[in-house]
């Protein structure tokens, strides 16, 4: 895969930056030619190398099909309650997490919402559930070329009680 400067591209974790540069450094006398990705949401910036880019998770934003997938899963609330402890839980979700997968950070973001109805969340499952939440949020904005309150507004309407 392929990005030019101006592209828009999620990294795992990270979410939706945009491709600003592509420089290439030298490392002992090794030469290694990297994107340079700025994330929308803090502003930080990160290199990325090139050759390496699909292999740590770097891909294009979601297309309609992965999107239309994205809101079955947050729609679909008849899942079973997760009875593990909370810090198995907690590993469990930020392996989704960390896969960059739109899919599997909804399903996160789905049962802590569906979660937080019955119960407190815990401090790092709060974290957890904004983390996801921000994620999730600022891609399908981008996907849906629409301001990001939008896409919460549709998220509080999915998961009203």
């Amino acid at each position: 895969m392929e990005f030019k400067v101006g592209d828009k591209t999620v990294y795992p974790g990270h979410g939706v930056g945009v491709v600003r540069n592509v420089v290439t450094m030298d490392f002992d006398g090794y030469r290694q030619t990297f994107y340079v990705v700025k994330i929308l949401d803090n502003g930080m910036t990160i290199k990325v190398p090139i050759q390496n880019a699909s292999a740590l998770g770097m891909r294009d934003v979601i297309g309609d099909t992965q999107l239309r997938k994205v809101y079955e899963v947050l729609k679909n609330h008849d899942v079973p309650a997760d009875k593990q402890t909370w810090n198995r839980r907690y590993r469990e979700y930020l392996n989704k997490i960390q896969t960059g997968d739109p899919i599997e950070v909804g399903k996160v973001y789905r049962d802590l919402a569906l979660l937080r109805r019955t119960k407190n969340l815990s401090f790092g499952e709060r974290k957890m559930f904004d983390q996801a939440q921000a994620l999730l949020v600022q891609e399908i904005a981008v996907a849906k070329d629409t301001d990001e309150k939008t896409i919460e507004a549709e998220f509080v309407e999915i998961f009203k009680p």
